[in-house]
C-alpha cells in the first residue's frame, strides 16, 4: 500500500494545544464501519452506544516528566526527552543542541526554575539524536526527573520551560487511571475518561480490563517509506495479566464486545490473541496493523484522531476501511474537531 493513500490536509488551528477543562466534554464522532455513516455527540455520552457485558480494555501505562532542559557550560540551550537510565546514572535520552558537544564535554541540568541542578558528562552520541551522558548526582533517574521533568508532549504541541503551563499538562497529560510507569507518550484516547464516568459505565453493567504498553518514542517516528510495508515500526514492551485475561475471555464468551481505547491497546490484544481468546502475556510487541490485516479479537475501537501518513493512522483505516477513515476525518474537519493528543475522539462500532 503506498503511504500516500494515508495522507489528507488538516487545517493547522484544529491541532488541540490545551485539554478541555473537563476530560469527558471533548466531542466524539461516533462511526458504524459496516455502513460507513457518523454521528457526532459528547464524550460524557459514550455510554449510550454501549451495552450491558460489553468490555473497555485500558491501557494504565504512566509517563513520568521526562522532558528536560539543560545548558552547555558555553550557555548555549538544550532541550532533552528522557529514555532509559542505569543504576549507576547513566542515562539514554534524545538531545537537542548538542552538535558541538563531543564525549567528555559537561552541561548541566537545569530545574524547573530554570537554575542548574546537577552536572553531567556526556559520554557518546548514538546517533539520529540520541546520546549517553552519566548525570553526576546519587539521586535516581525518578528523582531527578521529579525536579528538572516536564511532560513529554508531541512536537505539534507547543511548550517552553513554563512552570506553571507544565504542572497542568503534568495532570492532564495522564490518564486517571495510569499506575505502570514507563511510556514517553500517553496513550491519549483514554484522557477523555473521568472517574465518574468509569463508575458510571460500572453501574451500566461495562466491564473493564487493563493492559500496559510503554508507549516509545518511535511512535512519533513518521512514515517515510514510499510504501506502507517497508516501514520499520518501533518495538514496545507490554504485559496482561492473567485476572485482566480472563475477563476479557468472559465477555467475549458472553456475547460482549472487547472494546480496546486507543491503538496501544489494540495492538496488544491484537498481539496475545489465540484465536477469539486473549492469553496472560508480557513481552515486547512489533505488531504493524495496516489495511489488510485480519482482527483475531476486538469488535469495536475508542481512538483519537492520527497524524496523516501514520502508523496509527493505518491501525484504524484497517479496522474501519480506508475510505471510511478519511471521509470521517473530512467530516470531522468540516465541524471543527480537536485533532490529536487533547484532542476528540472517535467510536467506531
Amino acid at each position: 500500500m503506498k503511504t500516500e493513500k494515508l495522507n489528507y490536509f488538516l487545517p493547522p488551528e484544529l491541532i488541540a494545544q490545551s485539554p478541555l477543562d473537563v476530560r469527558s466534554d471533548s466531542r466524539l464522532l461516533v462511526m458504524n464501519r459496516s455502513a460507513g455513516d457518523v454521528s457526532d455527540c459528547r464524550f460524557s455520552s459514550l455510554g449510550d452506544f454501549l451495552s450491558p457485558g460489553d468490555c473497555l480494555v485500558l491501557n494504565d501505562t504512566k509517563v513520568p516528566p521526562a522532558r528536560f532542559f539543560a545548558r552547555r557550560t558555553t550557555g548555549g540551550k538544550l532541550e532533552g526527552l528522557f529514555l532509559t537510565a542505569t543504576a549507576d546514572g547513566v542515562w539514554t535520552a534524545y538531545l537537542k543542541g548538542i552538535r558541538k558537544l563531543k564525549a567528555g564535554d559537561e552541561f548541566y541540568l537545569k530545574d524547573r526554575h530554570k537554575a542548574d541542578f546537577c552536572k553531567a558528562v556526556l559520554l557518546e552520541k548514538t546517533g539520529q539524536g540520541r546520546c549517553r551522558f552519566r548525570i553526576k548526582t546519587d539521586a535516581d533517574a525518578q528523582t531527578v526527573l521529579d525536579e528538572i521533568g516536564f511532560p513529554p508532549l508531541p512536537p505539534y504541541i507547543k511548550r517552553d520551560d513554563d512552570p506553571a503551563v507544565a504542572a497542568e499538562d503534568k495532570q492532564r497529560y495522564q490518564t486517571v487511571y495510569a499506575r505502570q510507569t514507563g511510556a514517553v507518550a500517553a496513550p491519549t484516547a483514554g484522557l477523555h475518561f473521568t472517574e465518574l464516568l468509569i463508575e458510571q459505565l460500572k453501574l451500566a453493567g461495562i466491564r473493564f480490563a487493563f493492559i500496559t504498553l510503554h508507549v516509545g518514542a518511535g511512535t512519533f517516528k513518521p512514515v517515510t517509506a514510499d510504501n506502507l510495508k517497508d516501514h520499520k515500526i518501533h518495538r514496545e514492551q507490554f504485559s496482561i495479566n492473567r485476572e485482566n485475561a480472563a475477563i476479557i475471555n468472559a465477555s467475549k464468551n458472553e456475547g460482549g464486545r472487547i472494546i480496546p481505547v486507543g491503538t496501544t491497546s489494540t495492538r496488544v490484544l491484537e498481539t496475545v490473541a489465540d484465536g477469539s481468546r486473549i492469553e496472560a502475556a508480557a513481552g515486547t510487541t512489533e505488531l504493524f496493523i495496516m489495511p489488510g490485516y485480519q482482527f483475531k479479537i476486538i469488535d469495536a475501537m475508542i481512538t483519537n484522531f492520527h497524524l496523516p501518513k501514520s502508523t496509527l493512522l493505518a491501525l484504524v483505516a484497517a479496522f474501519a476501511g480506508l475510505e471510511n477513515i478519511l471521509a470521517a476525518y473530512q467530516h470531522a474537519i468540516e465541524q471543527r474537531y480537536r485533532f490529536y493528543s487533547y484532542g476528540d475522539a472517535m467510536l467506531i462500532v
